[in-house]
C-alpha cells in the first residue's frame, strides 16, 4: 500500500515513528506529513490567516516533513499539494492518550483522519490509552495496527468512514481481545486549576474526567477500560433527522 502517515503529537512523536517503522517492515510505501508541534486538541482546525510552512526531517531511519501547521493541513497539503498521486490509506496517530466517546470532537488525531475521509480514502486514526510510553514501546502495537489495516474490507463500509482504533494501556501481549463498539455518549466533566504565575496574574490549566457512571456497557470506553482493543466506525454527518422532522413541522416563517 501507499500510505500518508501523520498524526497530532508531532512529527517526532514516538507513536507516529513506530508506525513508521512497522509500515515499512511490512513492505509499505509510507509518505509522513506531520505537525511540527503538538497539536492535541486542535479538532478539525485549519490555518487560514498566516502561511503553512515546513521542514524536510532526513535521518538514517526516517524520512518525513514537518509541517508547521495542524493535522488537518497537513493531510489537505499533502492531498492537494504534495503527494504525486491519493495514497491507498491514510493513518494519523499513534496518539499519546486514548480518543473515545467525546474526545473524537476534540481530536486532532481524529481530525486529520477525517480530512482524509471527506476525500473518500480509507482512513484511520490510531491512539494508546497511554500519555506516558517509553521509547519503542509501542511498536508492538504499530505492528498489529498495520496487520489490523491490511484485513478490513474498505468496501463493506460506507464512504466518508474513519475507523477508530484505540488500544488500552497495557502490554499487547495482555490485551483481552479485540472488539468493534459505538462510542460511549457520555462526557466530560471539566474543571479549571487556577494558579499564579511569578507576577501574580492568574492562569488555568484544563483538568476533568469522564465519570464512570456515565459510560454506557460494552461501549469504547468502557471496552477499553477493560483492556481491549476498540474499533468505532465514525461517520461525520451530524445532521440530526428528529429534528428536521420537528422543525419542519413548526410554523417559523
Amino acid at each position: 500500500m501507499d500510505v500518508l502517515l501523520t498524526n497530532d503529537d508531532g512529527i517526532r512523536a514516538r507513536g507516529l515513528r513506530a508506525l513508521y517503522a512497522a509500515l515499512l517492515e511490512a513492505g509499505h510505501t509510507v509518505h509522513v506529513v506531520a505537525p511540527m508541534t503538538q497539536q492535541s486538541g486542535v479538532g478539525h482546525s485549519l490555518t487560514v490567516f498566516e502561511p503553512v510552512r515546513a521542514m524536510d526531517f532526513e535521518e538514517p531511519d526516517f524520512k518525513g516533513l514537518g509541517i508547521y501547521g495542524t493535522p488537518t493541513d497537513c493531510v489537505k497539503l499533502a492531498l492537494g499539494q504534495l503527494l504525486p498521486k491519493k495514497p491507498d490509506m491514510v493513518i494519523s496517530g499513534i496518539n499519546a492518550g486514548p480518543n473515545v466517546g467525546p474526545d473524537i470532537l476534540y481530536s486532532g488525531t481524529v481530525g486529520a483522519a477525517t480530512e482524509a475521509a471527506h476525500e473518500n480514502l480509507p482512513s484511520i486514526a490510531v491512539s494508546h490509552d497511554c500519555y506516558k510510553v517509553k521509547n519503542g514501546d509501542l511498536l508492538p502495537q504499530a505492528r498489529h495496527l498495520v496487520a489490523l489495516a491490511e484485513r478490513i474490507d474498505w468496501s463493506q463500509l460506507g464512504r466518508r468512514r474513519v475507523v477508530n482504533v484505540n488500544y488500552p494501556a497495557c502490554p499487547l501481549d495482555e490485551v483481552k481481545g479485540l472488539r468493534v463498539c459505538p462510542q460511549t455518549s457520555a462526557v466530560w466533566v471539566n474543571t479549571y486549576s487556577e494558579r499564579l504565575d511569578p507576577r501574580g496574574a492568574p492562569y488555568w490549566w484544563l483538568e476533568g474526567e469522564i465519570p464512570a457512571e456515565t459510560i454506557e456497557p460494552d461501549s469504547d470506553k468502557d471496552m477499553l477500560n477493560r483492556g481491549y482493543i476498540t474499533l468505532t466506525p465514525l461517520r461525520f454527518d451530524f445532521t440530526d433527522p428528529a429534528g428536521l422532522n420537528a422543525l419542519a413541522g413548526m410554523k417559523l416563517g
